[in-house]
């Protein structure tokens, strides 16, 4: 089993920056993909970001060049830096993990966190 709490979010205005970490603990040898997703009031959950353990990262194709994922396996904990901050990019941000390789955007990562609110003023 694994536990993961997510923190770093706030409120921001656009065109800002936050530091989303994700700490990862209990059996965290068996984590393979972790990925942070997010969902807005009225929205789907959307997946944002994904790392795996052979060095493979994706981004959602409006978030690439503004947000960076990455861990640190010493600390097991998982960040996405996030730049250039837009309005629409308010959501509750969630950290996932699963034992398997998997692509962006699907939902079925078994352990997640219980989100953090990233709130972006115009």
């Amino acid at each position: 089993q694994v536990q993961l709490v997510e923190s770093g979010g706030g409120s921001v205005q656009a065109g800002g920056s936050l530091r989303l970490s994700c700490v990862a603990s209990g059996y965290t040898y068996s984590i393979y993909s972790m990925a942070w997703f997010r969902q807005a009031p009225g929205k789907k959950r959307e997946g944002v970001a994904v790392n795996r353990d052979d060095g493979s990262t994706n981004y959602a194709d409006p978030e690439t060049g503004r947000f960076t994922i990455s861990r640190d396996n010493a600390k097991n904990t998982l960040y996405l830096q996030m730049n250039s901050l837009k309005p629409e990019d308010t959501a509750m941000y969630y950290c996932a993990a699963d034992p398997r390789w998997l692509v962006l955007g699907k939902t079925d990562f078994v352990y997640w966190g219980q989100g953090t609110q990233v709130t972006v003023s115009s």
